[in-house]
C-alpha cells in the first residue's frame, strides 16, 4: 500500500465522518426537510461519499461515529467548509440560515452567537475568503 493510498483512504474517511455529523444535526429535529436533503444530496456528491456510504448513514444516523473537532481553529475550518457547502449554489435562504445555525451549535459555539457568527461565515465566503482570511474574520469580528 503506498502512502497516497493512505491519505486518500483517510481523506475519504473524513469526508464520510463529516457527512455522517452533518446529517445527524439535520436530524436533530426528527426529519429532513426538501431543503434539507437538497444539500445532503450536493454534499454527498462534493464529499464523494459513496452510495452504499450515503444510504447506511441516512438509514442509522446516529450508529455512525462522529469526530468533532478539539481546537478552536479546526472548528472555524469545519465552518468554513459548511459555509462554503451552504453558499454553493449563491443562494441564501431561511432554510440553508437555519440549517448553518445547527452547525454552528453543532460545532460547538454558543447559541447566542449563532446568528452572528453564521451571517459573518456567509458574508466571508460570499467574498471569497480563503481560510486564513475567513479564521481572521471570525475571529475578530467584534473589532
Amino acid at each position: 500500500m503506498s502512502i497516497s493510498d493512505l491519505y486518500d483512504s483517510g481523506f475519504r474517511k473524513r469526508n464520510t465522518d463529516h457527512f455522517a455529523a452533518i446529517v445527524r444535526v439535520a436530524m436533530s429535529d426528527g426529519v429532513i426537510t426538501d431543503s434539507e436533503k437538497e444539500f445532503i444530496d450536493r454534499l454527498a456528491r462534493n464529499l464523494d461519499v459513496t452510495e452504499t456510504d450515503y444510504k447506511a448513514i441516512l438509514k442509522d444516523h446516529g450508529s455512525h461515529p462522529i469526530n468533532p473537532p478539539v481546537s478552536y481553529d479546526s472548528r472555524l475550518e469545519r465552518l468554513f467548509d459548511l459555509t462554503r457547502m451552504v453558499w454553493a449554489d449563491g443562494v441564501r435562504d431561511d432554510a440553508q440560515e437555519k440549517l448553518l445555525h445547527k452547525f454552528c451549535v453543532a460545532l460547538g459555539f454558543h447559541a447566542v452567537n449563532v446568528k452572528y457568527i453564521s451571517d459573518k461565515a456567509l458574508e466571508l465566503v460570499k467574498n471569497e475568503a480563503s481560510l486564513e482570511e475567513f479564521q481572521y474574520g471570525i475571529k475578530n469580528m467584534n473589532q
